[in-house]
């Protein structure tokens, strides 16, 4: 999708909230200009007052008009700042509700291929970090650009109407730090993208190193496992050191220009003359030290809002760029499965568009039957279990379950044809019972501890101060194997006809694995399944096993034809055995 396209629908997120942005912009604009007006004033007052101490006379209604313009004023600039504030904070509101309500929306709508590919961390990131960050866009740099812009132009207007010359000499900071500010940002944007792979390769090892801190102590590697977070840590300590020996001489040099003190002196130095040569009476200096003062704070203010507003521009590219990503499509008419055999029909598929995972793949699984699906890493097993359950959609050929293309079965209706129980164990922040019942919330208490019975987690479910209402991460720690059984029993519960399991038991301790192969064998009475085996041993007695490699279909047949074959599977297995050899727990086998 072209940048123009993208940057197009990120202006469409702040649709909700166009009119408040309007009125924030207008607010603080006011206020600006309001709160301007009170050292115009005094500067007016002054002219009127000081006459009178020569003996002229005094206009008196002219002073009450001038102290009830700067009072009025006054609040009315108070006025307008709250006002601009509480806007903004609603808008900012009404903007974070609007973002994470589509963002969600959205979510619901991409394909699971999608978060197979992206972690957790990826979407808090949407939810949290680019949301937050226009978050100080529209509450705080809005205002703050508007006033650091208007405050100068009004200041400024005013100087040249009543003393031109001073105005100059005024614009001499301002000037100087236009010229220097350009210089010291000089390559900041490659800068910032440093700093921002630097401060996230930190995070990365902070986070790998207290996660592996128990592990790596309790075996003596501390040293080694602390290395890459004292590397990292060094490398993120140059860099800003570089960086800020790089502009620290430059940054104190505006710094120095635009400071209240330097910028009086010069101010006091510019009026002198001015006097001194006739071209200014010691009255009209007087605006130019009020104004003058006052006109480079709001750009160094505006500096401090730069890195806000580069954030929001980040952020905001990242967010157009994922609403840019194209949802699952629907059928036009959809269609209903009727059965639980699984036919692959001529299907090809790649991930990028050029490469192909899997080529010309063709197989059947009868209703009721177990098919395995073996191979080496990279082989496709894992793409094409995938496939099943629409975690992404084929370029060529068709995934049918009960006679039905996939990709015509709208998605709830797929779901409830078809479960799975993946490697990467997934449970929500939750009590035991609502995890169990995820995928069917009204289901019974009764019925949740059917389901966690049969996944071997009832009893140890009970031993839990709450039991079924302990929450996950908060009074129900659960090892591996035992959060896979929870989410064997949410599977149960589900009851879906065809089931796609990636070998649950990979990473699963030996006491674990004997009580999760009861629960998958269980799990998978009378169910259509297909398994992808990592560990050979547990598909001895599937119906049928097909062997793939580099993406095509190379062999197929049952543990014993196979065998005898004398091909591929053969090799793999004897392989297996001669590296994996070992007593099998009862049960190890689906």
């Amino acid at each position: 999708m072209s940048r123009e396209r993208i940057e197009a629908r990120g202006e469409s997120f702040f649709a909700p909230v166009r009119g408040s942005l309007a009125g924030i912009i207008a607010l603080s604009a006011f206020g600006a200009v309001s709160g301007v007006i009170p050292f115009v004033a005094i500067v007016e007052l002054a002219r009127t007052l000081l006459p009178g101490l020569s003996g002229a006379a005094i206009d008196a209604g002219r002073v009450w008009v001038i102290v009830g313009a700067a009072v009025a004023a006054l609040f009315l600039s108070f006025g307008a700042a709250f006002l601009s504030g509480l806007v903004s904070h609603l808008a900012d509101a009404e903007l974070q509700l609007s973002l994470r309500q589509r963002i969600v929306r959205h979510l619901q709508r991409l394909p699971l291929g999608w978060f197979d590919r992206k972690t957790s961390g990826t979407v808090r990131k949407l939810v949290e970090n680019d949301v937050v960050a226009l978050h100080q866009l529209v509450a705080h740099a809005i205002h703050d650009v508007v006033t650091a812009i208007a405050v100068p132009v009004v200041s400024l207007a005013y100087l040249f109407a009543v003393q031109w010359q001073l105005a100059l000499a005024a614009l001499v900071p301002l000037a100087a730090t236009a010229i220097l500010y350009p210089i010291l940002m000089r390559g900041g944007e490659e800068k910032y993208r440093r700093y921002d792979e630097s401060t996230a390769a930190l995070s990365g090892a902070t986070v790998e190193f207290v996660h592996g801190i128990t592990v790596v102590k309790r075996f003596g590697q501390l040293g080694r496992s602390h290395s890459r977070y004292r590397d990292e840590t060094t490398r993120y300590v140059r860099f800003v050191a570089q960086w800020t020996r790089e502009t620290a001489a430059m940054f104190t040099v505006i710094e120095i220009i635009t400071s209240p003190v330097v910028g009086l002196v010069w101010l006091l130095v510019a009026g002198l003359w001015l006097v001194g040569v006739g071209a200014a009476t010691p009255l009209d200096v007087l605006p130019g030290l009020l104004l003058g003062l006052g006109l480079t704070s709001p750009l160094m203010k505006l500096g401090a809002s730069a890195q806000f507003l580069r954030s929001a521009a980040k952020a905001q590219q990242s967010l157009a760029e994922f609403f840019a990503i194209p949802p699952v499509p629907r059928p036009d008419a959809p269609m209903l499965p009727l059965g639980n055999g699984i036919d692959v029909a001529d299907l090809s598929f790649s991930y990028d568009g050029e490469n192909l995972v899997l080529r010309d793949v063709a197989a059947a699984c009868a209703p009721g039957t177990l098919t395995a699906l073996v191979g080496a890493s990279g082989s496709g097993k894992s793409t094409l279990a995938k496939l099943v359950p629409r975690f992404y959609d084929a370029q060529r050929g068709s995934v049918s379950i009960g006679g039905a293309d996939v990709r015509e079965v709208e998605a709830p209706e797929l779901y409830r044809s078809v479960g799975f129980v993946l490697q990467d164990v997934q449970l929500v922040r939750a009590s035991l019972r609502d995890n169990i019942r995820l995928t069917r919330p009204d289901a019974s208490d009764e019925q949740v501890e059917v389901a966690a019975s049969a996944a071997q987690i009832h009893e140890r479910i009970l031993r839990f101060d709450r039991g079924y209402d302990a929450v996950v991460g908060e009074d129900a720690n659960l090892s591996g194997g035992e959060a896979q059984r929870v989410t064997i029993a949410r599977a149960l519960l589900a009851d879906t006809p065809v089931l796609v399991l990636d070998e649950a038991t990979a990473f699963a301790d030996p006491g674990s694995e004997a009580a999760i192969q009861r629960a998958l064998s269980t799990l998978a009475a009378d169910r259509t399944v297909l398994v992808i085996a990592h560990r050979l041993h547990t598909i001895t007695g599937a119906d049928q096993i097909v062997v793939l490699d580099e993406g095509r279909i190379v062999e197929r047949g049952t543990h014993a034809e196979l065998v005898a074959a004398g091909g591929r599977f053969a090799a793999m297995w004897a392989d297996y055995q001669n590296n994996h050899e070992r007593s099998l727990p009862e049960g190890a086998r689906l």
